[in-house]
């Protein structure tokens, strides 16, 4: 069975029908948490000289310009709601365009993901052939007992060097696009060690931002999530928070997508209609969820 057809979401006919109201009080019912978080992560919009599209038919239509190039966004949801399918699709998108990518799974092994790549049309082979794109596994156990072993020798050392735990991204490739697949299964490698977690995270991100690079990194979170990493803290570390929803509405499950935050960028505030198709996920920015039980703009 193919990677779309697990998960595939029913069509609709009617390319204007909103998300059911079964749907909407789901996603409502959680709504107070997470306005809370909502308001915690408010920023001022900046000003970037530079922005980068994702390619995504209607999911660039949620920026006023685009997503500011080189910073790093969370992208954060339950199984199922298509969080690996958008970053192989926005690989494969800035491939199309001669922009180098990686995607660094911690979970999926390498053949998997180009099988899921080729599902879709993508032809995963052909683009690693060409240099444009890099698929790459690494065991999340084996980074954290790295970590470990670090720390051990200087406990509390916060400016750890990333280099010595090997590279993630080999030297001679320069990706602008780098996807990290997920930071769930990193935190749970660690076990009970929160605190040596939290410290390579942090340092994760600023090796990230030191690469200039467009950062994608998942986050598997609840169906509807009140938040949206495992220790709550990655959504305050990535400069971008974006949420799908996979919700079940009797024998169906109904997909939505919002932009939780975006320093630096102005975007939709509002939960939006989202599809897995047989080319990829489709986005419906005129169909608003948000404001259907009067919390919208």
């Amino acid at each position: 069975m193919s990677f779309f057809n697990r998960h595939k979401s029913k069509k609709s006919k009617d390319k204007k029908k909103k998300i059911s109201k079964s749907s909407i009080k789901q996603i409502k019912k959680q709504r107070e948490p997470i306005k809370k978080i909502i308001n915690r992560t408010k920023h001022k919009e900046g000003n970037s000289s530079e922005w980068v599209k994702t390619g995504i038919p209607g999911m660039d239509e949620l920026f006023e310009k685009g997503i500011p190039k080189g910073i790093s966004t969370l992208i954060a949801g339950g199984a199922g709601s298509g969080k690996t399918i958008m970053c192989l699709q926005i690989l494969h998108n800035a491939a199309m365009k001669g922009e180098k990518g990686i995607y660094i799974s911690l979970e999926e092994s390498e053949d998997r993901l180009r099988k899921h790549m080729d599902d879709f049309g993508w032809k995963a082979e052909e683009l690693e052939k060409k240099g444009l794109i890099k698929i790459q596994r690494f065991k999340p156990f084996a980074i954290s007992r790295q970590v470990e072993a670090l720390l051990s020798k200087e406990r509390g050392e916060l400016k750890m060097n990333l280099s010595q735990l090997g590279d993630l991204i080999p030297k001679s490739f320069k990706p602008k696009w780098v996807i990290i697949d997920s930071l769930t299964a990193l935190s749970s490698a660690f076990k009970d060690d929160e605190m040596s977690y939290r410290i390579y995270v942090e340092q994760l991100f600023r090796y990230l931002e030191g690469l200039g690079a467009n950062s994608f990194l998942i986050s598997e979170t609840d169906q509807i999530p009140i938040i949206f990493s495992k220790t709550g803290v990655e959504e305050f570390l990535a400069d971008g928070v974006i949420v799908l929803y996979n919700i079940r509405n009797r024998n169906v499950r109904e997909n939505a997508i919002e932009v939780l935050k975006l320093r630096g960028a102005k975007h939709e505030k509002k939960i939006v209609a989202m599809q897995i198709t047989d080319k990829g996920i489709v986005v419906y920015p005129d169909q608003e969820v948000y404001s259907e039980f009067g919390e919208g703009k």
